[in-house]
């Protein structure tokens, strides 16, 4: 599997070369593959995930929207009309990867502009951008210029295409009009597949160059609705030679999930994009996604480091928000990947870098958890126990979504303790003591009254947590799992700071069962990752988290003996981050070799062609992966850069740089937009 995997990155690195990558920003491929990967657009509600064939996109994916996955499913993340399939004809021949030269996609990360041009034949040049509009954030954009070389006839349309899974679809063509603005409108509305939702796509073409709501400056358009799952629009236009053409065809895309009228509102979203002057819509997406990269992480001297790692924070940023208080699913808005529910890897992989680089997006992910705090409490009713427990998966109701056969929904209960980490994390780095009275504190107080309820005490003194399925989800069933007692551990002192901070009086108990909850050691010394734990191969770092990002494991000693007992036991199928964690240690530990090695091994074996979208592991192909690249970022913010979060808010303790790097920039930690420059 190892040679497999070399000859996988080699024919990727082949693919690479000839990007225009200098820049540090942009990403670019002139070569279709098999086994394309896009990079997906996306503005923390809609996802729009490009295709290598000319004018088409594969996916929409609705953020928080969610539909069963069959009769007796549970809710998967409802994959959206698509919108974004255009035809070109020019001379009466359609556009396609067949009759084209020069075929090219970019993808800007510092606009989130996924770029595609092509030459048609020796008659015109083509250009096309698609954008998930960060500032009107139910919608699309697709801004398209044609160049002629000579004189040529153009055809274009516009669809809605709706999958038969939906139920009911209305296709519409109308002409709103308010005076002498007029506003062609093509519409879908929908039932989803089980009718829990309403689902609105609208859709029009803008001249950017003209006056958009002046019917006479316009093309005449031309409505075909071919069937009610295929509604269509077009106009056609001759060209002049070396004169561009530019259009845009714009959607937006509304659900009954955001809004009790998602028809009329998705008509709002279209009308104000063919009424706003594309240069003032697009400087205002623009202008945000520049305040995001205020947090920005700067390689020097190892120019594809600098775009893998920038891939990666574009993808946070890309399927988060700071204005929305939802969270982030592992696969982020890029596919339906794990149903779009959310696990624990918002909270201890793609939440420690965004608490860092934006407590705005931060402060939208535990309020997702705040607010479903109630179903968490019945839960924890519900199976005996006290305070909240949490879904190991969730989804926008906040009860367990993960599928009734899987056990670690029934029994992967550290999700609980991860939530408490954050949620006090978040604290220490901003000191918003309000928000610590209304969300924090309440969150912490019942998370720790759940492990008090769940822990066993053992005839001794101790306490145990039996029968649970550990970050290890190799080892189902188990007792006292080390990183499941760790977070516990974790979780019951960070609700008595909290209570302190506040000038409340903790619970006694909480200190007691923090202190006597049982971690299980080989003859050696070594961390057994769980009391019946006899060596076996583990699915991801488990034991290590102890060390980081815990700090149960703290003696230099014991954190190496650990390190070098459970690399080696790691199934090469598993997921990325447990690479991500050793690699840390090794950084803390001043180990830059053993560090960057690991930081290497973390991604690039998971990487998809054309552009580097992050597989879950090396021999999967399941792209985009944002927890392991929350993991990799943790290794540069945490692990090269040395920053860490502690209870004086963010500190730097021993940076460390490879030897390959020669100097990093960390900018906009924390409330302060700290700048830290790390060199040798």
């Amino acid at each position: 599997m190892k040679n497999t995997i070399l000859v996988a990155l080699l024919f990727f690195s082949s693919i690479m070369i000839g990007q225009n990558m200098k820049d540090g920003w942009t990403i670019s491929t002139q070569k279709t593959v098999d086994n394309y990967t896009g990079i997906v657009a996306a503005n923390g509600r809609i996802g729009i995930l490009p295709s290598q064939k000319l004018f088409e996109i594969e996916s929409v994916i609705l953020n928080n929207v969610f539909e069963k996955e069959s009769e007796l499913g549970v809710s998967k993340i409802l994959k959206g009309m698509n919108f974004g399939n255009l035809k070109i004809e020019i001379n009466g021949e359609k556009v396609s990867n067949d009759n084209v030269s020069d075929w090219k996609q970019t993808l800007n990360m510092k606009t989130a502009a996924f770029t595609t041009s092509c030459t048609f034949k020796n008659i015109a040049t083509i250009e096309y951008t698609i954008y998930a509009l960060r500032n009107v954030q139910y919608a699309g954009y697709i801004d398209v210029t044609i160049t002629p070389k000579k004189n040529c006839d153009i055809k274009v349309t516009g669809q809605i295409l709706t999958d038969n899974s939906y139920k009911k679809p209305l296709s519409t063509y109308r002409v709103l009009r308010d005076n002498e603005t007029t506003m062609p409108i093509l519409q879908t509305v929908a039932k989803s597949q089980f009718e829990k939702h309403t689902v609105a796509t609208t859709a029009t073409f803008v001249w950017p160059n003209i006056n958009s709501g002046r019917a006479e400056q316009r093309p005449e358009l031309t409505h075909e609705k071919i069937s009610d799952f295929q509604n269509t629009l077009s106009f056609s236009k001759t060209l002049k030679k070396n004169e561009s053409y530019n259009f845009v065809w714009t959607a937006a895309e509304c659900t009954t999930q955001d809004f009790d009228d998602p028809q009329t509102e998705s008509e709002r979203f279209v009308i104000f994009n063919l009424l706003t002057p594309k240069k003032d819509l697009l400087a205002q997406h623009k202008k945000l996604w520049e305040t995001l990269w205020e947090g920005d992480i700067i390689i020097e001297g190892d120019l594809q480091s600098q775009l893998d790692v920038r891939l990666a924070l574009y993808h946070l940023y890309a399927f988060s928000r700071g204005d929305s208080n939802l969270s982030i699913s592992p696969m982020g808005l890029s596919s339906q990947g794990y149903n779009g529910h959310i696990f624990w890897d918002t909270e201890l992989w793609m939440y420690p870098p965004l608490l860092l680089l934006n407590q705005d997006i931060a402060k939208s992910l535990v309020n997702y958890r705040s607010d479903r705090i109630e179903k968490a409490k019945e839960k924890a009713i519900n199976f005996g126990y006290k305070g909240a427990m949490f879904p190991w998966e969730s989804d926008d109701t906040g009860e367990e979504a993960t599928p009734a056969w899987a056990l670690t929904g029934t029994f992967e209960h550290h999700i609980t303790a991860d939530i408490a980490i954050a949620f006090w994390n978040y604290y220490r780095v901003t000191k918003d003591k309000k928000w610590l009275e209304e969300r924090g504190y309440p969150m912490l107080k019942e998370i720790a009254a759940y492990w008090v309820s769940r822990a066993t005490k053992n005839s001794d003194g101790s306490y145990s947590i039996k029968n649970v399925v550990g970050a290890n989800e190799f080892a189902p069933n188990v007792d006292d799992n080390a990183f499941t007692n760790g977070a516990a551990i974790t979780a019951l002192e960070f609700a008595t700071k909290a209570a302190k901070e506040l000038e409340k009086e903790p619970v006694q108990i909480w200190d007691e069962v923090a202190k006597n909850i049982k971690l299980h050691y080989f003859p050696d010394g070594i961390t057994m990752e769980h009391a019946q734990y006899k060596g076996e191969i583990i699915k991801q770092a488990d034991v290590n988290l102890l060390s980081y990002p815990l700090h149960i494991v703290t003696d230099k000693e014991h954190i190496v003996k650990d390190l070098k007992y459970y690399e080696p036991k790691l199934a090469e199928e598993g997921p990325a981050m447990a690479q991500s964690v050793f690699a840390i240690l090794y950084a803390r530990l001043g180990d830059s070799k053993e560090a960057f090695r690991l930081f290497k091994r973390s991604y690039e074996p998971n990487k998809r062609q054309p552009f580097g979208a992050l597989a879950e592991a090396a021999t999967s192909n399941n792209p985009y992966f944002a927890t392991g690249a929350g993991g990799m970022l943790q290794i540069v913010l945490f692990g090269f850069g040395g920053l860490d979060i502690t209870d004086e808010g963010i500190i730097q303790k021993n940076p460390i740089l490879p030897k390959e790097w020669k100097s990093l920039i960390i900018k906009g930690i924390g409330p302060d937009k700290k700048t830290y420059t790390i060199t040798h």
